[in-house]
């Protein structure tokens, strides 16, 4: 199949998904050599070539080595070693995605889709070979389900405002949780009000988990869409989201899930999830910043409108009649952000080599260290204590404000984000302004947490 757009000759996929598969099917080819980072031929997809931490299976996982390929986590804040425990708001840069950016931009830079040249065509090749690298990180059945986006916050309205415009009536219901981002309120808020549709919440209890049965009890014949986060960012809870599926499509129900604090910490497969929508920010995954990805299956892609007009999203146009492309190019409208793409797609290449089960392993260790670490400090009392967390610890400290903590902290090089998380009903629910945030990845370590709880205290003995 042949799609043209305007002329300049865009291919699209031989079996018909509007989209090229791998050459080698392998499921894994980092870039030409500017990422700096090749996974192995033989397919254990642990082992890396050239320029990364050097980890197989088994190896024990070597934070040291993984701390040096982030550059950023070298540098000092106030004269002091950075401790980054922000990661929930975003992640840093390893160098295979810095070296990638800085490739394109040096070796490949043209516009993509459009031009007859070898440079645009290079270009465009490794655009849509980014593309393919999410298809295959997602468990997606095909590349053109994969749409690129600004981040979750844009995903999660291009589904409001095209399926949801598409699907809600008067009197309709949409459910979502109690955990949410604001990204996941108001754009439904939004639809709602135009719509005259109802907004219903599930409700959490006191460890930060969602109420199930309640969940269950708000699925009606008037619901229209689930819509919850897979990973809670105010308190790391892991939502038992392919049950919630499960559960929604019984009742002919479609569900979108906000990946966004997910994709960091866990394997994500969508076919498995049998999630309708999935989410997520490029920057959260250790790639760069402006790109994000909706996950959506390929029927519901087809039968849903345009959300925003302009190039590369059409066939044709008259003044009579505009002719849509097919997905994903249909809700790729103007020229898309090619270097985070690319950028992306080298992030996750670096992650395939890293060991991403390793890494998360590492992770949990660390994210129960902070737990009990944080745990023994007077008047500090954790918020959010779900059975099943990733990456996140919030707290507050009986008489001093979350925000007093994160700027004392700051000053020993120690960074936490501090307030509502722009999850403000999470905060009403627990009855505080805001908590102070501490946020893990794989590159953080022990001595860090450490280095946390010594600045908690010298807090306290400042507020005493």
């Amino acid at each position: 199949m042949t799609v043209v757009s305007s002329g300049a000759g865009l291919r699209a996929g031989e079996d018909g998904a509007g989209l090229r598969a791998g050459e080698d099917g392998a499921g894994l080819r980092a870039g030409d050599g500017g990422a700096g980072l090749r996974a192995a031929e033989s397919g254990a997809g642990l082992q890396v070539a050239e320029g990364g931490a050097g980890l197989r299976a088994g190896d024990r996982f070597d934070v040291a080595r993984v701390r040096a390929e982030f550059p950023l986590l070298a540098r000092t804040a106030h004269g002091k070693p950075l401790v980054y425990l922000d990661s929930a708001a975003t992640s840093q840069k390893p160098r295979a995605v810095l070296e990638a950016l800085a490739r394109y931009y040096t070796e490949l830079n043209a516009n993509i889709h459009r031009g007859l040249y070898q440079l645009s065509q290079d270009a465009t090749e490794q655009h849509d070979e980014a593309r393919r690298k999410v298809q295959r990180w997602l468990g997606a059945e095909k590349a053109s389900e994969v749409i690129f986006t600004s981040g979750t916050t844009a995903s999660i309205n291009l589904v409001a405002q095209t399926f949801g415009r598409q699907s809600v009536r008067e009197g309709d219901e949409i459910i979502i949780s109690g955990l949410e981002h604001h990204s996941n309120i108001v754009p439904w808020q939004l639809l709602c009000e135009e719509k005259g549709a109802a907004l219903r919440v599930i409700p959490t209890n006191d460890a930060g988990e969602l109420l199930l049965d309640d969940y269950e009890r708000l699925l009606s014949p008037r619901t229209r869409l689930v819509a919850i986060g897979h990973v809670s960012n105010a308190l790391g809870t892991v939502n038992p989201v392919k049950a919630m599926i499960a559960t929604a499509h019984a009742r002919g129900v479609k569900v979108l899930v906000d990946g966004a604090q997910a994709v960091p910490h866990m394997r994500v497969d969508v076919r498995d999830l049998d999630a309708d929508f999935y989410a997520f920010s490029g920057h959260k995954l250790f790639g760069p910043t402006g790109i994000g990805v909706l996950y959506g299956k390929q029927a519901l892609l087809e039968a849903m409108p345009p959300w925003q007009g302009g190039g590369d999203m059409i066939l044709s146009v008259t003044f009579e009649k505009t002719l849509y492309n097919v997905p994903p190019y249909k809700f790729e409208a103007g020229t898309p952000h090619i270097a985070g793409a690319i950028g992306l797609g080298a992030a996750i290449d670096y992650l395939d080599a890293l060991g991403f089960d390793a890494a998360r392993a590492y992770e949990h260790d660390l994210l129960d260290y902070a737990h009990q670490a944080l745990a023994e400090i007077p008047d500090l009392r954790i918020v959010g204590t779900a059975a099943e967390k990733e990456g996140v610890v919030s707290f507050v400290v009986a008489g001093i404000h979350p925000h007093d903590m994160g700027t004392i902290l700051d000053a020993e090089g120690i960074a936490v984000r501090a307030g509502h998380h722009c999850a403000q009903p999470v905060m009403a629910r627990f009855g505080l302004p805001a908590t102070t945030r501490a946020s893990l990845a794989f590159y953080n370590t022990r001595e860090e947490i450490d280095a946390l709880v010594r600045g908690i205290h010298k807090v306290r003995e400042m507020f005493r």
